[in-house]
């Protein structure tokens, strides 16, 4: 059975040392949910053949060099991010894939999806000519399902105040994707690095009646920003004793989450 592609999960990067053991743990369920798939359709197609059943199980389970789902930052690592993509693909070089899939794991359509993603791609390209193809695949927040994996993080109590807490972009019309996930939630969006912010959603909440309020941080893994929001949570909570406040978990490296990547970058 022929495998084709090679996969590179590209995150931002953070020099907090947790969102990359996260991004290898992601890779690690994508790389076997990936591997599961390609059993299932062995099984299928081989089932008037058990000879092609065989070789194509040998393919999968027998040659480590079928492990295709590798990792690469944008920020905050020796190598730029071109660099990474061409080592990459000479890790992969000897399996015979003819495609690099680049999987974007940005939640917004900011400056680093639009501008230099595709900018470190062309990079990469250019160096290494006609032997193998970089496919530039839909970034992450674009995906379809991201509703239901937010949704499931909510209490389906009607009384309780939904907060989605995104990063934000200042790219005019960023920020639109979130503003939708926060309608089809019944939620309120806010932001942390653009307004409105957290502390100016409360401000318009009647916060001297009892009520719960659960805030979302809309954020791939745990890090230093989810941190400093699980604390500001904290301070409202010491202050505003008759609000229950609940905080949710980021996405995180999960099956449900690695299932989705690959329905997004092989529909």
């Amino acid at each position: 059975m022929p495998l084709t592609s090679a996969y590179l999960l590209v995150s931002h990067g953070s020099r907090d040392p947790r969102p990359q053991v996260a991004l290898d743990r992601l890779a690690y369920l994508v790389d076997q949910t990936l591997a599961t798939r390609e059993m299932s359709r062995v099984n299928h197609r081989a089932v008037s053949s058990p000879r092609n059943l065989t070789e194509g199980a040998t393919t999968l389970l027998c040659n480590p060099e079928s492990i295709r789902v590798r990792t690469a930052t944008l920020e905050c690592h020796p190598l730029p991010l071109h660099q990474q993509m061409i080592e990459a693909v000479y890790l992969n070089k000897a399996s015979g894939f003819s495609t690099l899939k680049i999987v974007p794991l940005f939640l917004l359509p900011g400056v680093h999806v639009q501008i230099d993603l595709p900018s470190e791609i062309a990079i990469a390209q250019s160096k290494l000519g006609n032997s193998i193809q970089l496919e530039l695949c839909p970034y992450l927040g674009s995906s379809p399902q991201i509703l239901e994996i937010l949704a499931q993080r909510f209490n389906p109590d009607p009384t309780e105040v939904r907060i989605i807490l995104a990063h934000g972009s200042r790219r005019a019309g960023g920020n639109t994707v979130i503003e939708t996930l926060a309608n089809q939630l019944n939620a309120i969006a806010c932001y942390w690095s653009v307004a409105p912010n957290l502390d100016t959603i409360l401000s318009n909440l009647d916060l001297d009646k009892p009520q719960k309020i659960t805030i979302l941080p809309y954020f791939l893994f745990s890090g230093g920003i989810t941190d400093a929001i699980a604390t500001q949570v904290q301070q409202y909570q010491q202050k505003f004793p008759k609000i229950s406040f609940k905080i949710g978990s980021p996405l995180g490296a999960t099956p449900e989450l690695a299932q989705l990547i690959l329905d997004l970058v092989n529909p």
